[in-house]
């Protein structure tokens, strides 16, 4: 037996592994997703996304704060407002509690990256991404709410608005938009190739964004779709967008495998609701080590070719990052 070639002489103790690695992940990689809800005092724990919270704007600050001392990139808002209407007017109010949040935020860690989630499904009274017409969204007449939305967001301190509604030309609107506002330093992070998935229910319950009637399959994508999700990220980027993004990440590695081997932008993707509370619920049954599998399932995005990762694991992970928890081998 020729055992010239021993793969395992770089895996035999930890301080090898750590050398031997190929990939790694840093804090500073990391999104959190944050739900900010109108209100004062507002701490309320999400049982559908454990060790998750919803925040008032005054409250998110503590947290925002945390997570900047551990080192983590960014943070993600998403509103709930106090009404809602059918055309989601209160997502550009800009006494919202994501402007609200943002202009907070703005003062109490600059140092921290600021993204705001702009779609109009948290605002409107039905649940859909846009409006209704006839009972199917009109994908060009959102497109100008959607870059009012971006443009409150912008001005009450967002570095990046993320629009996430998957309407033909958003990138486009929203760019035109910020521009004509002056806001031309505004970048956008593009929900490039989101799929209609299975993974979004506790986001769901979380924002308060399930759709009254019908589903998100008219305008989000067939996640059995590779070649449509890359010219999805290819128009984007030629419609002006700083950054793209797939969702969800598990599901679509390839996805993002495809997104980072063709754009020179950054490639984020999402590790959505559903894919953590499913790690946590497995966790709880004793299934599985939930430390062990935030790891593998977050170094797998990595791999594919995320540079971002947007992930409810962003604090754990970066403080089992920070700890050298997980550079142990």
């Amino acid at each position: 037996m020729d055992l010239r070639h021993r793969p395992r002489r770089l895996r035999r103790t930890p301080a090898l592994r750590r050398l031997a690695r190929e990939t790694r992940l840093h804090p500073a990689d990391l999104i959190a997703p944050l739900f900010v809800e109108h209100g004062r005092g507002v701490r309320t724990p999400l049982p559908s996304l454990p060790g998750q919270t919803r925040w008032s704007p005054d409250t998110v600050v503590e947290e925002a704060q945390r997570l900047a001392g551990l080192g983590v990139g960014a943070v993600i808002l998403f509103g709930l407002p106090a009404q809602k209407d059918a055309r989601g007017t209160s997502g550009f109010d800009p006494a919202g509690p994501v402007p609200e949040a943002l202009a907070r935020l703005a003062k109490a860690t600059p140092d921290l990256v600021l993204m705001a989630d702009v779609c109009l499904c948290e605002y409107t009274d039905h649940g859909h991404c846009g409006v209704l017409a006839g009972g199917d969204v009109d994908n060009d007449a959102t497109l100008p709410l959607l870059a009012a939305e971006a443009v409150a967001y912008a001005r009450a301190g967002a570095h990046v608005v993320a629009p996430s509604a998957m309407m033909d030309g958003q990138v486009a609107a929203i760019r035109g938009g910020l521009d004509a506002a002056g806001l031309s330093t505004t970048a956008v992070l593009a929900y490039s190739a989101k799929s209609a998935s299975a993974f979004y229910g506790p986001f769901r319950d979380a924002a308060g964004s399930t759709p009254g009637k019908g589903d998100r399959k008219g305008y989000q994508m067939d996640f059995a779709n590779r070649t449509e999700a890359l010219r999805e990220v290819l128009l984007d980027v030629e419609e002006g967008a700083d950054a793209v993004m797939v969702k969800p990440a598990g599901p679509n590695l390839d996805w993002i495998a495809d997104a980072a081997d063709a754009v020179d932008v950054p490639v984020a993707a999402y590790q959505v609701s559903g894919e953590y509370a499913a790690l946590h619920a497995a966790a709880d049954r004793g299934w599985l080590d939930l430390d062990r599998a935030a790891q593998e399932t977050l170094v797998a995005i990595r791999r594919a070719g995320a540079r971002w990762i947007l992930t409810y694991f962003a604090g754990h992970a970066a403080e089992a990052l920070r700890s050298g928890r997980w550079d142990r081998g």
